[in-house]
């Protein structure tokens, strides 16, 4: 008879000549009884090359940043959708990273595996190794990735390599007694199969006594072959006891979950007051709701009840809470916790006391150019908040730019916002076309073509340009576009010709952040804000007024005052004799 939990132990043992520079991490994480039941018990190994400069922050972010991500996706996926995007989107994150560097990188193997209900779910990049030991069977579950360069052997398909990855899943039942071994590529050439066997089961009941059993053996079978000093590292999870039979539904957490009834203000549901109904669209319902026990304000959104059958943008309705609450940014908007359980399928969000960027700008025509730029800027810090962990928002205007009572800038709307996976760029561009294309959204999403941070870049600067002109930067606005030849139709519009405050490089900037071709605009976020920041410092600077501290810091002010005190000094001697 199984258990109504699932029961696991695990032992460690790690070996290297210096800890501060290992190269190798693992973890193991067993959550409460709900989290285990609901994502699982975790066991991680990752593992860079010994020529890895940055060997050991590679592996520890990894194995840290895996563990995190993954426990806080939504319960309702099933452990290969979450694994798999949580390796996405890390792995995304360790390849840019990569480019930024000059020396090292963020590479390393990982394997990662995942016990929830009877199931093991493994996940494999690169040459760090699984094996399974039931009964005296001793099996390697995962496979070596590796390259043979000049004689030596690399891990090839390993997380951080490349912009995308091929992930190794496999799915395996689980008995009780059976104990999995996490080591890495170090050992091959030091212990056999039947010495695995024997050193485990020597004293099976002490899973850290056997590890450091293996470790010792290894370091001493190195030693004899003249390996020399190396690194070992070994994780033991043993199967304690299973739980009873059951249907395996992750989706009971959310997904069971009845979609709310059309409500208007006055009503309640979940200890929540509706105050005002923010929009109704063919998606979803927003609403300004009052938490009767804290009374605080806060904004819910919830599908639309004409959705009920939609399982696909259900799935990304309770996706989009998850992405943001990744996000930890003053200019992107919070996801709130009620004070009871949700018996409806919605979620909550900050209240923004203020207006949207459409109304701010009715309301002030007159507003200077520092202003409206003060507004640019803290509207590309939000889109580069997203960005940061890999998520793209897809929907920047005006009307999902709010401005607090004290001239905060907070991106709002969420509906298109997603993490940002290689092979997934049609996947965003249907979840865009669903929500609705704007005349700020870049000619890629009207043209199947890849989509990605620089389409956010073209939203933000079609923004700006509007916030700059009251106008678009082009005449036949990019969401009307039907084929790739309707590009030649799309001709810049100087903002100066618009605004004459606009200084020449800003219109540049804007010209090129806004050209139609993806590849042609700034590779990075943060180099069209340095431009939009400029006309910024500038004006700083000549607002500043003249002192004697300022007038001396310049090189040439300084001699003038020295040769003026001089030629003072002259005239006294001169008068004196």
């Amino acid at each position: 008879m199984g258990s109504a939990q699932l029961s696991l132990s695990y032992g460690q043992a790690f070996v290297a000549p210096d800890r501060r520079h290992h190269r190798s991490s693992m973890s193991m994480r067993l959550p409460q009884i709900g989290q285990l039941n609901a994502k699982g018990a975790c066991a991680v190994i990752s593992d860079s090359t010994q020529r890895n400069s940055m060997a050991k922050q590679a592996g520890d972010l990894s194995v840290r940043g895996f563990l995190a991500d993954y426990y806080s996706t939504p319960d309702h996926w099933d452990v290969k959708t979450s694994a798999t995007r949580v390796l996405r989107a890390l792995n995304g994150w360790c390849y840019s990273q990569s480019q930024c560097v000059t020396e090292g990188s963020y590479v390393s193997s990982l394997s990662a595996m995942i016990y929830r209900g009877r199931t093991a779910h493994l996940f494999h990049l690169g040459d760090t190794l699984v094996f399974r030991l039931r009964g005296a069977e001793f099996e390697q579950l995962s496979r070596d990735h590796v390259t043979d360069l000049g004689g030596y052997r690399y891990p090839s398909r390993a997380l951080g390599m490349d912009g995308s990855i091929d992930i190794d899943y496999a799915q395996f039942p689980i008995k009780q007694g059976d104990i999995f071994l996490f080591t890495t590529q170090a050992v091959l050439g030091t212990l056999m199969p039947s010495e695995y066997v024997q050193l485990i089961r020597q004293d099976a009941s002490d899973l850290n006594a056997a590890c450091d059993r293996l470790a010792e053996a290894a370091v001493q079978r190195a030693q004899a072959r003249g390996y020399g000093a190396e690194q070992f590292c070994f994780q033991l999870v043993r199967i304690d006891d299973l739980p009873d039979e059951q249907p395996d539904h992750p989706g009971r957490a959310y997904g069971d979950l009845p979609i709310p009834p059309e409500l208007s203000p006055g009503d309640r549901l979940d200890g929540l007051e509706i105050k005002a109904v923010l929009s109704r669209t063919a998606q979803s319902r927003v609403y300004r709701v009052r938490d009767i026990s804290t009374e605080r304000d806060m904004v819910m959104k919830a599908p639309s009840p004409e959705l009920s059958n939609r399982n696909v943008y259900l799935e990304h309705f309770l996706l989009q809470q998850w992405v943001v609450e990744r996000v930890k940014s003053p200019f992107v908007v919070r996801i709130m916790e009620s004070s009871r359980p949700r018996r409806y399928l919605y979620y909550l969000m900050a209240y923004v006391d203020g207006e949207t960027l459409t109304e701010w700008a009715r309301r002030h025509p007159q507003a200077s150019l520092m202003q409206r730029l003060d507004i640019a800027n803290q509207l590309g810090k939000a889109i580069q908040a997203l960005h940061h962990r890999d998520i793209l928002h897809q929907q920047v205007h005006p009307g999902n730019v709010m401005i607090d009572r004290h001239g905060q800038v907070v991106l709002t709307d969420l509906s298109a916002c997603r993490a940002r996976e290689g092979g997934r760029h049609r996947e965003a561009r249907e979840l865009l076309r669903q929500v609705g294309l704007t005349e700020h959204s870049a000619p890629e999403y009207a043209l199947d073509d890849t989509v990605g941070r620089r389409s956010d870049q073209y939203s933000c600067a079609s923004t700006v340009y509007w916030l700059l002109t009251g106008e678009l930067p082009y005449e036949l606005a990019p969401n009307r576009l039907r084929s790739h030849t309707d590009l030649e139709q799309l001709a810049y519009r100087s903002a100066r010709t618009r605004n004459p405050e606009v200084p020449p490089a800003l219109d540049e900037a804007l010209r090129r952040a806004l050209d139609p071709q993806r590849s042609l605009r700034y590779r990075r976020m943060s180099e069209f804000r340095r431009e939009l920041r400029l006309p910024l410092a500038s004006d700083r600077r000549d607002a500043s007024p003249p002192s004697g501290r300022r007038f001396f810091r310049d090189p040439g002010h300084f001699w003038q005052g020295v040769a003026g005190i001089l030629l003072l000094l002259l005239i006294l001697t001169w008068l004196l004799k």
